[in-house]
């Protein structure tokens, strides 16, 4: 989730769902070390509970960022073991580190042995042509062993290093659940969540009666409102249902503020593109909250006055 799960859009979701886990876009431990900290380690306390994404294959340069967002009030740091990009594998980790359980493990325990924050996994159920269950259910037991890991984030796809793009392998390879499930059942005491091509409710629901939990990534940014019923499903929180119109007047005070410190209300309004998917208003959502005259003013209530009109032609058009 390069570039889309930043701390605007989890603001964002944060205010359609109360208490969905939220993990940040993957962050390198170069980048966390020898880059600019501030932009890839502020969050604003609403977003609680976070997990800090990190991309690396040192192990004391892992532990060294681990330590770092506990400082800063993380609530879980996750080690990337699934992203397939390219760019990625050449400074050897993402996906390709699934070919290396050991340092996995030895990535995983330095981070462990830094922090009492949880730290977790997130992988693909193989690399390349490796199809076998054998290999991944080979890989979280030497890394489990290894480490003491217990909780595992499995994207249910092949990861293919060379000849497909980023996006392609979210797409290619085929979905195979029944693999992340039997892995629940091989290793029943530890914690696994399964992530991948999961698009609305009926299929969350269907996939907590094999496993623990359930991670969206695409879904959640396309198509936000996905979240809006995660508490009252998910967390027993019967609080009323938010309303499109109320969230974006809530945001109101938030956008004011990054305007205020210099963000453009471009860079934030990117992320509500997908708030009326699926719904009556939501092209004419999308082309004026893209269109870089009407955000050229930087005036967040352009943002509200839209939400307005759509709602306004939702109730003529009921």
């Amino acid at each position: 989730m390069l570039d889309w799960t930043d701390r605007f859009y989890r603001y964002f979701a944060r205010l359609i769902s109360q208490h969905t886990w939220l993990t940040t876009e993957m962050v390198t431990t170069g980048a966390l070390l020898h880059g600019d900290r501030e932009r890839f380690l502020a969050f604003d306390p609403s977003e609680l509970p976070l997990a800090l994404q990190l991309g690396g294959s040192d192990p004391d340069a892992l532990a060294r960022c681990a330590r770092l967002a506990e400082a800063r009030g993380f609530s879980e740091v996750n080690l990337n073991v699934g992203c397939p990009s390219e760019r990625v594998q050449s400074g050897a980790f993402g996906a390709c580190l699934m070919a290396e359980p050991l340092l996995v493990g030895q990535c995983l325990a330095a981070m462990r042995d830094a922090v009492s924050l949880p730290v977790t996994v997130k992988h693909r159920i193989g690399i390349d042509r490796v199809e076998d269950y054998a290999f991944l259910r080979d890989f979280v037991g030497e890394v489990h062993r290894r480490s003491a890991c217990t909780v595992f984030i499995v994207h249910a796809r092949n990861a293919i290093l060379k000849g497909l793009s980023p996006k392609q392998n979210r797409e290619i390879p085929p979905l195979k659940y029944p693999y992340v499930h039997r892995l629940k059942r091989d290793f029943p005491q530890l914690e696994i969540l399964i992530n991948g091509g999961i698009r609305d409710w009926p299929s969350i629901e269907s996939q907590l009666d094999h496993v623990d939990g359930v991670m969206i990534g695409r879904e959640a940014y396309q198509n936000p409102w996905i979240l809006a019923e995660a508490d009252r499903r998910l967390f027993g929180d019967a609080h009323p249902l938010p309303r499109r119109r109320d969230v974006i007047d809530a945001m109101q005070p938030f956008l004011r503020r990054q305007i205020d410190d210099g963000v453009p209300l471009k860079h934030m309004t990117r992320h509500l593109l997908g708030l009326y998917q699926g719904m009556p208003g939501a092209r004419r959502w999308r082309r004026t909250l893209s269109d870089p005259v009407m955000m050229r003013d930087n005036d967040p209530g352009v943002v509200l006055r839209l939400a307005d009109e759509i709602e306004e032609s939702r109730r003529r058009a009921a």
